[in-house]
């Protein structure tokens, strides 16, 4: 892991394409301003895991559904 500090107005260039700056420093919360390709998905990370799982879920349904279909074409 990189760990880097920067400071109010200070930016982490990643790649060409994505820049990730700090807007503003508040107490122990930070404001974060992402700069990225349209193409690229950002979310927080917990959203992400969420989105994941869903993912997961709904291609495991999807499995039990299409073995249901081929049995019931056997039959």
């Amino acid at each position: 892991m990189l760990i880097l500090n920067r400071k109010a107005d200070e930016s982490i260039q990643i790649g060409e394409a994505i820049e990730i700056k700090v807007l503003s420093i508040e107490g122990n919360q930070v404001r974060l301003g992402v700069d990225a390709p349209s193409h690229i998905d950002v979310h927080r990370k917990e959203i992400y895991i969420s989105i994941q799982e869903e993912n997961k879920e709904a291609a495991s349904m999807n499995e039990g559904l299409l073995d249901l279909l081929k049995n019931s074409k056997k039959s």
